[in-house]
């Protein structure tokens, strides 16, 4: 329980202040990661036989969020998109690695694709502070 309350602040308080606070990178990060948890929720195969198969639903969904992530990293002059990105891609072949090993145990298939939403929002959190950070110290010096 306090795993999942841990998740939802974490997710609320990077994405609320990437879309809050941010630039336009970390705002599509922000709203993609936010708007990809809930799908994901709502695509989510019954509890009981949960990640026992490749998650499609799933696996689009993490897939148009690693292609969103790219087009941020594209647009944006900080390198911390491209690690999102990446993140997201390793997210993404954790689908590809059920498909190709269809006895992959569901706990290994499920931490596959769960693990890397921590660092990523992290990582996000990260970008906009030191974004701020970098805006106030430019003005300083301009003032």
């Amino acid at each position: 329980m306090e795993r999942v309350i841990l998740y939802h602040v974490l997710l609320f308080g990077a994405c609320g202040y990437a879309l809050f606070r941010g630039k336009t990178d970390a705002r599509i990060v922000g709203a993609v990661f936010l708007i990809g948890n809930f799908v994901t929720y709502a695509l989510r195969s019954q509890w009981a036989e949960s990640y026992s198969s490749v998650e499609s639903g799933i696996f689009v969904v993490d897939v148009v969020a690693f292609l969103a992530f790219t087009y941020a990293a594209l647009i944006s002059e900080r390198f911390w998109p491209l690690w999102v990105s990446g993140l997201q891609l390793t997210t993404s072949l954790g689908h590809v690695m059920k498909a190709v090993d269809v006895h992959l145990m569901p706990l290994a298939y499920a931490a596959a694709l769960r693990f890397w939403g921590y660092p990523i929002l992290i990582i996000l959190a990260v970008g906009v502070w030191r974004s701020q950070r970098r805006e106030r110290a430019e003005n300083r010096h301009a003032a």
